[in-house]
This record gives structure tokens, sequence and C-alpha cells, in this order.
């Protein structure tokens, strides 16, 4: 994903939420004073493999979703998931996170080499300030949902799920499965209810972009497959 592609869904998520462009930018910018350069090659070997995009929702603790990601070549995973699936032994080659609830688990990893995809978005400046610094610049890839600029890239995406989607979309990753995601978790606030929509869309959109078909959109597809339509043709 190229950001002229992402760039007119990328607009109508900032008119449906009220986001402000240019807070996403300095954010962006601020994050780029504490990156280096991320070289996507060393994701490589994730090219035609299965790669297991693990959510939060409660469910992953569950043994059938936890063999999803055990079973998979490569396990990439969105923020809290991955201390589920670490506390479980299976081994996470990614986190990708947007710093808003175990930045710690995501400095640990990066000083144990194991990549971490940061995210820098107009309401979380203070994070990145905060934990950006702390983090192995080695093993640290700074994304925006803005323009990419210098070491900051933007691989698509929008909440830490399906941006770790379409992270593994970009480097050629194979199969795609999804343990532990729930879009309809009661759980959640109004605004993540919201996100969780947007995901399911971008999912939609990923899922035809790779002519794939994930199960975990097999409830929705009709109606996301009609949404996305509908995005994509304003």
């Amino acid at each position: 994903m190229n950001f002229d592609t992402f760039e007119p869904v990328y607009e109508a998520i900032l008119i449906d939420f009220g986001f402000d462009r240019d807070a996403d930018e300095r954010a962006r910018d601020v994050a780029a004073e504490s990156s280096t350069p991320f070289d996507l090659s060393r994701f490589d070997d994730w090219e035609g493999r299965t790669v297991a995009v693990a959510g939060g929702a409660p469910r992953l603790r569950e043994d059938a979703e936890i063999r999803i990601a055990r079973e998979a070549d490569v396990v990439v995973a969105a923020s809290t998931a991955a201390d589920v699936l670490l506390e479980a032994g299976v081994a996470v080659d990614c986190l990708v996170t947007d710093l808003d609830k175990n930045p710690e688990t995501a400095v640990e990893l990066t000083e144990r080499g194991v990549p971490v995809a940061a995210h820098a978005h107009g309401d979380n400046v203070p994070a990145v300030r905060e934990w950006l610094p702390r983090f192995d610049a080695d093993h640290t890839l700074t994304t925006t949902q803005a323009a990419p600029v210098g070491p900051v890239r933007n691989v698509g995406g929008f909440t830490d799920g399906d941006r770790a989607a379409f992270l593994a979309d970009h480097v050629g990753a194979g199969r795609l499965t999804f343990p532990g995601w729930n879009f309809d978790d009661p759980d959640v606030d109004p605004m993540k209810t919201r996100k969780l929509e947007w995901a399911a869309r971008l999912l939609g959109w990923l899922e035809r972009l790779r002519g794939e078909r994930f199960a975990v959109l097999d409830d929705r597809r009709e109606r996301v497959r009609h949404e996305v339509d509908a995005l994509l043709a304003e």
C-alpha cells in the first residue's frame, strides 16, 4: 500500500471522526525526531508465508485462538495481544502499537531485537515523546496515518490491528489469519466500536486487493463489501 492509494480512505476517516490532519502531521514530525530508517527487507522472510495478525479481544486467550497464532509461520501482534501471546508461550515476530496500552512491552521487545511498529497520530504526541526515545531505534519502525516523511512510513491501516494486516500485506505475506478479533465486543466504549467498524471496512478493502477471503469477515462480508464500494466511489 502506498500513500497515494490510501489517502482518500484516510481523508474519509478524518471526516468521519472529526480528526485534525494537521495534528497527525505534527505527531509524525515529532516521531521523526526520534526515529531512524527501518529496513523493511527484515521482513522478507514473511513473503508467501502464513501470518497471524493477532487482535486484542478477550477471545485471544481461548485455546483455539492461541492455536491459530501458534500454527502460523509469523505472528504480528496488535497492542496487548503481544502480552497474551507471550504469556502463552507464543513467539511474537512484530508488535504494532500506538503506545496507548503496553509501551513497556514494546520497549522490552525492541531490546530483545523484535521489531516494533510504533504509530504516531494526533492524539498520542505525549506518549510518542515519552516512549519512542526509549525504544531500541534499530528495531523500531515508526508509522503515521498521514503522508510519510523521512524515516516515518505509512503502509496503510488505521487501528493497530488492521495496520498490522496492511504491514503484512505490504511486505508480501501469504495467507493472513486473525486470532483474537471481535468486531462486536460489548465491553468497548462507543469510540472503540466505531474504530472497529472502520477496521472491518479496511480489512474488507485489503481482502479485495489481495483476492483473499478473511475468515474474520465471514459474518459481515456483504455489508462490509457495500461499505467499501461506497467508500471507494467517493
